[in-house]
């Protein structure tokens, strides 16, 4: 199991993920402004007029790529929600994941960029993604990113064979005013990551209702657009 077996995964995920993020929140928006290719050419194709949501928006950098379309972005981090509520006349509100404070089957699109992998059960990962389906239209697609366990090529290296539940740690400088008790001006802040195989998104994704469009790897991710299942 990824958590200690004497912590509930909710209050694993507070620790390791939703507190680390409230402290990194500026620092971490500071390094996030440039948009990945592929999410930013899955908003420009949308239709003009169309309404979605961004689950997981972060300091808010998906919400202005098009301005054709209109997004409402939620995080669990306030902080960084407060940073993505400039970008206007999008909108920001904060919200977790597996309780969006959405309409079911009211929204043209969704994406979730590099979220659903900070959930610590394989139960939790796929409620995730279903809460996302189920706020869409019919025919209305998500797009959804997680890191990869296969990173060979990366800084990281990771690869088939390695722990897919990893703390990833985040370094940010302390300022010389503030040091550490052993004197250092820098803390580092280790984050729960679930790093997905191949293939494993697309079986989530199946395993919840929805259908797979397309999918592939890009900058040391998995993604893969998505449509709830429509009955014939």
């Amino acid at each position: 199991m990824s958590f200690e077996q004497d912590i509930a995964p909710e209050r694993y995920e507070e620790q390791h993920v939703h507190e680390v993020y409230e402290q990194i929140a500026s620092h971490f928006s500071s390094t996030r402004y440039k948009p990945w290719p592929i999410v930013e050419s899955f908003l420009q194709s949308l239709s003009p007029g169309s309404v979605g949501l961004d689950v997981g928006c972060g300091n808010g950098k998906y919400l202005t790529v098009s301005q054709d379309v209109f997004i409402i972005g939620s995080d669990r981090s306030s902080n960084l929600v407060k940073i993505a509520a400039k970008h206007e006349p999008h909108s920001a509100v904060v919200a977790d994941m597996l309780t969006l404070p959405h309409q079911v089957g009211r929204f043209d699109f969704a994406i979730s960029i590099a979220v659903v992998h900070h959930l610590s059960t394989p139960e939790r990962r796929r409620e995730a993604i279903k809460a996302i389906l189920d706020c869409l239209k019919d025919g209305g697609k998500a797009l959804i990113y997680v890191w990869a366990l296969e990173q060979k090529s990366s800084r990281r290296g990771w690869d088939e064979g390695h722990e897919q539940d990893v703390m990833v740690p985040w370094v940010m400088k302390t300022g010389k005013k503030n040091p550490n008790e052993d004197g250092s001006t820098e803390k580092t802040f280790q984050r729960y990551y679930h790093l997905y195989r191949s293939g494993e998104l697309e079986g989530d994704i199946v395993g919840v209702g929805g259908q797979v469009v397309d999918s592939g790897y890009e900058k040391d991710n998995w993604w893969a657009i998505c449509q709830r299942h429509i009955k014939s």
